[in-house]
């Protein structure tokens, strides 16, 4: 059962935030700020954040790009775990352990760097046990478009027996969680990262063969490839997409998720026409409600990642501020899980 907070816990008048605001000249700057309470925006569900994480919507929310910030001030962060203090009505009681992700967290409204969130209740899962809020964290969105990148393939009939599957970007948030599933799940993975150094991780986590970013690239503009993979998780997208497309096995499936390596698809239909691939996309911030509830049960329990605490940072708010640019750079290796109330604000060890 969960714990819960002290009844003689008070609620404070002012949190502590990431504050990005756009100054007169047109220039972006963030700073650590305390705002009072009341100006969180409005919703049934009000938590005291624990931890939460850093992905690359955060960086470019955190730089004010237009696609993700549409109003200033703004607070980034698209996931928070943490307790619940109220909720009205009383679908969850104060102390409850719950995570929130994705939807307009961090970018249409304040989101997860700040010492209290308000969201929607049709936003909040509860933490399915044995997780902890600092596990929920290291998986995040990114763990969640893992995990759902799996699934989709799972439901395409994508099986061990098929043959190999290749995870592209595999050194980042999203791809070692991958590795880490699939690999746990029986099938023999390769990994393709730009990283040499990320290889002695991402063998501890199952790998079992390893591509060079230019290994994994085919220039040429030949229609089909030969058949390599049964199943990939893409999170790189351009020419390395293109690629493992034209790669894929018959009956094959590609789980996209990711654009860092370009936002166009130019090849023919020849893979989808001949072999009867699929390519899947993965949208994890606006899945329903319930789907994310199946798959957090899933990561914490046949699919929980043994060697999570490798693949975690743990960083501060004042000392974020670096990442930011690491990680739009791709040289994240892993999660980044920023503290905010830490186990203070937690309810489950």
């Amino acid at each position: 059962m969960n714990e819960r907070i002290s009844p003689s816990f008070r609620m404070p008048e002012s949190f502590r935030c990431l504050w990005v605001e756009r100054a007169e000249d047109g220039s972006i700057r963030r700073s650590l700020v305390s705002r009072p309470l009341c100006e969180l925006p409005p919703g049934e569900v009000l938590i005291r954040t624990a931890y939460s994480s850093l992905n690359y919507k955060d960086a470019l929310a955190a730089q004010g790009h237009p696609g993700v910030v549409r109003r200033f001030p703004h607070i980034p962060g698209v996931d928070a775990a943490g307790a619940v203090v109220t909720c009205e009505p009383g679908d969850f009681a104060p102390g409850d352990a719950v995570v929130v992700t994705g939807y307009e967290m961090g970018a249409e409204r304040w989101g997860g760097y700040a010492e209290w969130v308000r969201v929607p209740r049709e936003w909040v899962v509860p933490l399915p046990a044995p997780l902890s809020v600092l596990d929920a964290m290291t998986y995040g969105t990114a763990g969640l478009t893992a995990a759902m990148c799996v699934r989709t393939l799972l439901d395409h009939g994508v099986t061990p027996e098929k043959g190999d599957v290749v995870v592209t970007g595999a050194s980042g948030g999203v791809g070692s969680i991958a590795v880490a599933i699939l690999a746990k799940l029986g099938f023999r993975v390769t990994a393709v990262t730009g990283k040499p150094r990320a290889v002695p991780l991402l063998r501890g986590l199952g790998a079992a063969e390893f591509l060079s970013r230019d290994e994994a690239l085919d220039p040429s503009e030949k229609p089909l490839l030969s058949g390599r993979w049964a199943g990939a998780v893409d999170t790189v997208g351009g020419r390395v997409l293109t690629t493992v497309l034209r790669s894929l096995k018959h009956g094959g499936c590609a789980a996209a998720c990711g654009l860092a390596g370009g936002n166009r698809l130019e090849m023919t239909v020849y893979p989808f026409i001949l072999r009867g691939v699929t390519l899947a996309g993965i949208d994890a911030a606006y899945a329903p409600l319930e789907f994310k509830r199946r798959i957090w049960s899933l990561l914490a329990g046949n699919w929980r990642v043994e060697r999570l605490a490798e693949l975690r940072r743990v960083v501060t708010l004042e000392s974020l501020e670096p990442y930011f640019d690491e990680i739009l750079a791709g040289n994240v290796m892993g999660r980044v899980v920023i503290e905010i109330g830490g186990d203070d604000a937690s309810c489950r060890d």
